[in-house]
């Protein structure tokens, strides 16, 4: 009886046994932090988590809260205590009368309590009405470098998007062209044409099997770049998802929209920047001012000659009072350093107003380009249509004998031209729209 429980329980066992094995592997098989499917909304989320450059800025933002709260903590009363102990191995003595008197007694110890209050001071004054200004700072550091990352981000998954299309289009010209090379065999073994069309044939699929090769292995280097771009794992595939339909619906634009500057990330950091420089230049000038603080302490004494006996009895006393510092005279020190605040100040407003310049000339040029690559778009969209009616027409003529197979070659070359053309118009299109809104400041995350 005994026998049959323990062979049940080790069926029992057995049977958990196997069950738990698939869920283990797939647990190990199943990697973190990937994306099943890859589009660019995706590409972009994952980026904003796990890019290194984002992670950084946001972590110097946390380091900046931080420091600022130390810097205001110098507000708030500072409390001290500390304690003494000492014993005298020999007295100081003195002479009084002719006679040598010891001072003092062999054990001495303290305990004070020391407390202080900053009423004014300059460097407390900077952190206060400055701290709101610093974390806007870093934020907005923060906020160019998501702006960044994923103008970059984009621009990078459209090229390698473009590279993946041309892949495609490579093994559709490819299928084409061995029904054409059959096609060609099979009329110069009939006696209808001679063998120099069949070799046209094995060229041109030789020549889109190689170029099929080269694109195949160019999506990998920029596969790797983008997934260091968006800082991800190495080893895991990353498999783009796209929609060019709903592509085609987002590459238009209000062309006529006004460049904004107060609008753009970059103008506003150094604005931000600008104000901080403005705090430092009047941080000079309260270096004519005076500091004044309010303190007290609190003193235990302890005395005796008994070491034992030392605490028995206290001797405490306290004070209270302010500290008023006037500096009068630095030797033109801090003359100086107004005089150096101020040309800086002068030089940001330079920067300011040179910045504003390159905005608009950034814009002419993204707006120029956006309209340039729209108008190839539109015409590479046509070209599509039509190259693949002459395709056709001249793939059915040709098989009626009244195309050559040269003219076939052609049609071929130009259907396969205007395809890739215009994938590669799309995309163009598609990032110089994102020049145009990062330009006007319309990228937000």
């Amino acid at each position: 009886m005994q026998l049959k429980l323990q062979r049940k329980r080790t069926s029992h066992w057995v049977v958990w046994f196997a069950l738990l094995i698939p869920t283990v592997s797939l647990a190990q098989n199943t990697p973190e932090n990937t994306l099943k499917t890859a589009s660019l909304e995706q590409v972009v989320q994952y980026a904003l988590v796990h890019q290194p450059a984002v992670q950084q800025a946001q972590i110097d933002q946390v380091i900046t809260n931080k420091v600022i709260f130390g810097k205001l903590a110098d507000w708030y009363p500072q409390l001290n205590f500390s304690f003494t102990y000492n014993r005298f191995i020999d007295l100081q003595k003195t002479v009084f009368n002719g006679n040598v008197i010891p001072i003092g007694v062999l054990n001495t110890s303290s305990a004070q309590l020391t407390a202080t209050q900053n009423i004014f001071n300059r460097d407390v004054l900077l952190a206060s009405t400055t701290a709101s200004k610093v974390r806007l700072q870093f934020a907005q550091a923060t906020g160019k470098s998501k702006i960044d990352m994923v103008v970059n981000v984009t621009k990078a998954y459209y090229d390698a998007l473009s590279t993946v299309q041309q892949i495609n289009v490579s093994n559709e010209s490819i299928v084409r062209l061995q029904r054409s090379l059959k096609d060609a065999h099979s009329r110069y073994d009939a006696g209808i044409s001679d063998k120099t069309d069949y070799r046209r044939a094995t060229i041109q699929l030789g020549n889109a099997q190689a170029l099929l090769k080269t694109n195949t292995e160019l999506l990998k280097y920029k596969q790797e770049y983008l997934r260091t771009l968006i800082g991800y794992p190495v080893e895991q595939e990353l498999s783009f998802q796209y929609d060019t339909l709903a592509m085609e619906n987002e590459i238009y634009l209000d062309t006529l929209q006004q460049l904004d500057y107060k609008q753009n990330m970059d103008y506003k950091l150094l604005y931000t920047q600008r104000e901080l420089q403005r705090a430092n230049e009047r941080y000079a000038v309260w270096a004519f001012l005076p500091s004044l603080s309010a303190f007290g302490n609190y003193f235990l004494n302890y005395q005796n000659n008994s070491s034992s006996e030392l605490y028995n009895k206290r001797y405490p006393y306290s004070y209270f009072g302010a500290t008023l510092t006037l500096p009068i005279l630095q030797g033109g020190k801090r003359l100086a350093k107004i005089s150096e605040q101020r040309w800086t100040t002068k030089r940001m407003d330079l920067s300011l107003s040179n910045l504003q310049s390159s905005l608009n000339t950034e814009y002419t040029r993204a707006i120029a380009s956006y309209k340039s690559n729209l108008s190839n778009y539109l015409v590479q969209k046509e070209n599509v249509i039509l190259a693949n009616e002459v395709y056709e027409v001249t793939q059915l003529q040709y098989q009626s004998g009244i195309k050559t197979y040269l003219d076939v070659t052609v049609a071929e070359t130009d259907l396969h031209t205007t395809r890739i053309n215009y994938y590669n118009a799309l995309y163009q299109v598609l990032a110089s729209k994102m020049d145009v809104q990062r330009a006007l400041g319309q990228i937000n995350y």
